[in-house]
């Protein structure tokens, strides 16, 4: 019979060394988030699929995530839902459904989970990515740009990470950016591009200064600039998102010709990049998107965010050879020797459970030898070993994994000599 494989492009987690370790990924999905939750970032729990149109709207038609990537299909009611791409227009969506931008503001949200690209699957570039998320709403203040870019980069650091740069630069706004992609379209179209490029020209300019062909970067080498055609106010709030990281201690450095992959983003735009990944460099990334709350049908508010790839992340942390997450599955591990010193063992493992303690035991009725290799493979410091004559005289042996010691312990003592033991 033929057995199953993970989807292409999919990866598994699972606990055991390596770069597919559960608990490296958990440690870097919860290193990510935490610094948002320190800054009064509320947790939000979104749909894995919603409308089609939602996304069409919100992240732009002209983008390869919403022209090539989503995997969109229509439900049995016959209409169109997609697999979230990303999660800005989720948030969007459920702040102006639930009216969470009636209070005070800003509403700060953070996230995580799978979301869904239909790409070409290499290291760092998988079908269904894990990502870590904040989005705050309605305060267009440079202080809370700098603040969100800000936990991003403790992010990373918290975990470990050194060899990563953030890349910044503002892409303008309704002041100054419909006059600087007619600039940028008078440009291109002077330029021998091929068809495709120049219909993406047509619609949105911007995207052909992210294309990656060395021939399309040679022909733009000297396109106009963003930077150098903000309007007054943006260029203020610019320099404002810069005192400020100044003042926080966050460096970076301004990539002028950085567009991202989505349409929503206005003024400041960020990624944090590692040169260990080859050309998938970016672990995460973000901006400003003053409009899109009322594209998609809310008040016409402000709101910066970030996406920050778990996956990727985790490649970056080994590139580096930094090592997160406690392999242990637990820290106590019951070997019982026969069926009596079971129900023992049973209850000790309850008992230090629910005083907190990671606890597990040998199961199948194994001997003494295989349910201290058990012992060994479980990753926990100390074994409780229980035989009937333990039972009988009221003790329990209490064995350091790591040295080999053993002490007896009255069995009243256990938690506390496992506590003291543990540390």
């Amino acid at each position: 019979m033929a057995t199953f494989s993970a989807p292409k492009g999919v990866p598994d987690y699972y606990p055991g060394a390596g770069a597919a370790d559960s608990s490296a990924f958990l440690a870097v999905r919860e290193g990510l988030t935490r610094p948002a939750r320190l800054a009064g970032y509320g947790h939000i729990e979104l749909p894995i699929f919603e409308d089609t149109a939602l996304f069409a709207r919100g992240v732009g038609e002209s983008t390869d995530v919403v022209s090539k990537e989503m995997y969109s299909f229509d439900d049995r009611g016959g209409r169109s839902v997609t697999l979230r791409p990303e999660g800005t227009a989720g948030v969007m969506r459920a702040v102006i459904e639930h009216s969470l931008d009636r209070g005070q503001l800003p509403t700060k949200l953070s996230y995580s989970g799978p979301f869904f690209r239909y790409e070409r699957p290499q290291a760092g570039r998988y079908r269904q990515l894990q990502q870590v998320g904040v989005e705050a709403i309605g305060v267009d203040d440079p202080a809370l740009d700098a603040e969100v870019i800000a936990i991003a980069d403790a992010g990373f650091r918290g975990l470990g990470l050194t060899g990563f740069r953030l890349e910044i630069t503002s892409l303008g706004d309704d002041t100054c950016r419909p006059q600087y992609r007619e600039l940028l379209r008078e440009f291109l179209f002077s330029l021998p591009l091929d068809e495709a490029t120049r219909a993406r020209a047509e619609i949105n300019p911007l995207r052909v200064l992210d294309d990656k062909r060395p021939e399309v970067r040679e022909l733009t080498a000297d396109a106009p600039l963003m930077l150098d055609h903000l309007s007054a106010e943006t260029a203020e709030h610019f320099a404002a998102v810069r005192r400020h990281l100044d003042a926080l201690g966050v460096p970076y450095v301004i990539n002028p010709r950085m567009v991202r992959g989505l349409d929503y983003y206005t003024k400041t735009t960020f990624e944090f990049v590692h040169d260990g990944l080859g050309a998938q460099s970016g672990i995460g990334g973000g901006g400003r998107y003053d409009g899109l709350m009322a594209q998609l049908g809310g008040q016409a508010l402000s709101g910066i965010g970030f996406g920050l790839g778990v996956d990727r992340t985790l490649l970056a942390l080994q590139a580096e050879g930094v090592t997160v997450g406690d392999v242990a599955r637990c820290e106590v591990f019951g070997v019982a020797l026969g069926e009596a010193a079971k129900d023992a063992v049973v209850q000790l493992v309850a008992t230090l459970r629910a005083a907190g303690i990671r606890a597990d035991m040998s199961y199948g009725g194994r001997g003494m030898k295989g349910a201290m290799k058990a012992a060994d493979r479980s990753g926990a410091r100390l074994a409780l070993v229980v035989g009937d004559r333990d039972l009988e005289a009221g003790r329990v042996g209490v064995k350091d994994l790591s040295t080999g010691s053993q002490s007896e312990v009255p069995a009243a003592e256990v938690l506390a000599a496992v506590q003291a033991a543990l540390g």
